[in-house]
C-alpha cells in the first residue's frame, strides 16, 4: 500500500512535499527582472505583489485559526486542497499579470492558500516526528526556505524561455505535493480532529510566558526574514552591476543566497539536539541582527566580500524559525497546537508587510541603508528571548 511505504519515511515525504507547495511562495519574484520588462511592473509594484502574498498568507491563518479548521479538519486533507487551489491560481496569474489589481488579487489568493500549506507542514511533523521537533523543523524551514528559493532557479534553468515556464513549473510541482501528503496522511502522535472549539482558541498559549516569549521571538524574526529575501535580488543585482557581470548571473546567484538557509536550518536543528532551541534560536538571530547593522556601512567594500557576506546572511536569517517553532510547539496546549502555530505565524507574517513596505520604497533612495530598516526585528527577537523562563524549557 501506497500509505504503509511512504509511512516509513514520513519526515522525507513531508519537506519534499513543503518544498514544493511552498515554491508558489515567491513565483513571481523569481521572473521579477523579466516581468518588469514585459509589462513595465516598478519595483513598488513587484513590492505590492510580495506584500499581497504575505496579507493572503496572514488572512488564511487567521481563519483555519479561527473556525477551528486547524484543529477540526486533517492536516493532510487541508494541506492537499490548499496546494491543488494554489497551483491553479498561480498558473492563473499568468492570464492577469498586466493588470496590478489583478495580479495582486491573484497573488493575495496564493498567499491565502500557503496558510493551509506551511502551518499545517508543521503540524505534520510534530505529528509524524515528536521526538526531535527542533531537528525535524528544522529540515521543513529548510525546504520552505528552498521553495522560496527554487522560483530563481526555476528561472535560471528556463532563462532563455518566456517568463510564464517558471510560474507553470512551480504549480506543477504544487500538485505533486498535494498528492504526497494525501497519500501520506496524518501522524499517530496528535489527537484526531477536535470537534469543536471557541474562535480566537489559539489566543489562549499566549496565557504562557514561555509560549508568549518564542512568539515574540518569531515576530522580530519575521519583521527581518522576508524583507530580505525580497531585497536579495536587489542586493546582488547592485553587486553584479559592479562586478559587470550579465543578467543571467541573478537568478543563479540569488537562489544560492536564499538557498543556503537550508543547510542553516538543517545545521541549526542538528545541534538544538545538544546546545538546545533556545540557545541556536538566540546565536542566529544576533549573527543576522549584527549583519543589519553592519551591511549598509560595507557598500564601498569589494563586491565579491559583500556577496559573500549576503551568503553568510542567508545562512543565518532562517536557522532561528525552526527553533522558534519548536519552543512554541512545545508550549502550546496540545489540543490546540494548530491553532497555536496559525495565530503566531499570522501575526508574525503581518510584522512582514511593513517591512517589506519599507524597504522597497525606499530602495532607489537609500539602497543599501534600506538594511536598517530590518534592524528593529531581531532586537525585538532578542529581548523576548532574554524573558523566557529558560529552567522550565529543559532540554528543548
Amino acid at each position: 500500500m501506497l500509505r504503509n511505504r511512504l509511512a516509513r519515511h514520513p519526515l522525507a515525504v513531508i519537506v519534499i512535499a513543503q518544498l514544493f507547495g511552498t515554491s508558489l511562495w515567491f513565483s513571481v519574484n523569481g521572473v521579477g527582472l523579466a516581468l518588469s520588462e514585459a509589462v513595465a511592473l516598478s519595483d513598488t509594484g513587484l513590492g505590492l505583489l510580495t506584500m499581497a502574498v504575505q496579507a493572503g498568507f496572514i488572512t488564511g491563518t487567521l481563519i483555519i485559526a479561527t473556525t477551528g479548521l486547524a484543529d477540526r479538519v486533517r492536516a493532510s486533507r487541508l494541506f492537499a486542497i490548499a496546494a491543488v487551489t494554489g497551483a491553479v491560481i498561480n498558473a492563473g496569474f499568468i492570464l492577469v499579470a498586466g493588470d496590478l489589481h489583478l495580479g495582486v488579487t491573484a497573488r493575495f489568493l496564493t498567499g491565502l492558500c500557503l496558510a493551509g500549506i506551511y502551518p499545517l507542514g508543521m503540524k505534520l511533523v510534530v505529528s509524524w516526528t515528536p521526538r526531535y521537533a527542533g531537528a525535524a523543523l528544522g529540515w521543513l524551514v529548510g525546504m520552505l526556505t528552498l521553495g522560496t528559493a527554487l522560483p530563481h532557479l526555476l528561472r535560471g534553468a528556463t532563462f532563455e524561455l518566456p517568463w510564464q515556464w517558471p510560474l507553470l513549473l512551480a504549480s506543477g510541482l504544487a500538485l505533486v505535493a498535494a498528492w504526497l501528503i494525501h497519500s501520506l496522511g496524518d501522524g499517530p502522535e496528535l489527537p484526531g480532529p477536535a470537534p469543536g472549539g471557541r474562535p480566537w482558541a489559539g489566543l489562549a498559549a499566549f496565557g504562557c510566558g514561555n509560549f508568549r516569549a518564542s512568539a515574540f521571538g518569531y515576530f522580530g524574526h519575521c519583521w527581518e526574514l522576508y524583507a530580505f529575501w525580497t531585497l536579495v535580488p536587489f542586493l546582488v543585482g547592485r553587486e553584479i552591476e559592479r562586478l559587470a557581470l550579465g543578467p543571467g548571473w541573478l537568478p543563479w546567484l540569488a537562489f544560492a543566497v536564499i538557498a543556503l538557509g537550508l543547510p542553516g536550518c538543517v545545521w541549526g536543528g542538528r545541534i538544538s539536539r545538544w546546545l538546545s532551541s533556545f540557545n541556536v534560536a538566540r546565536l542566529t538571530l544576533a549573527i543576522s541582527g549584527t549583519l543589519c547593522l553592519l551591511y549598509p556601512l560595507l557598500g564601498d567594500a569589494p563586491p565579491l566580500f559583500l556577496l559573500a557576506l549576503l551568503a553568510v546572511w542567508g545562512l543565518a536569517v532562517i536557522a532561528d524559525s525552526p527553533q522558534f517553532s519548536a519552543l512554541a510547539s512545545a508550549t502550546a496546549p496540545r489540543a490546540r497546537l494548530g491553532a497555536a502555530l496559525a495565530i503566531m505565524n499570522a501575526i508574525g507574517f503581518a510584522m512582514t508587510l511593513p517591512a517589506i513596505a519599507l524597504t522597497t520604497h525606499f530602495w532607489s533612495q537609500q539602497e543599501l541603508g534600506v538594511m536598517w530598516w530590518l534592524l528593529p526585528g531581531p532586537v525585538l527577537g532578542l529581548l523576548a528571548l532574554h524573558r523566557m523562563n529558560r529552567h522550565a524549557l529543559r532540554e528543548i
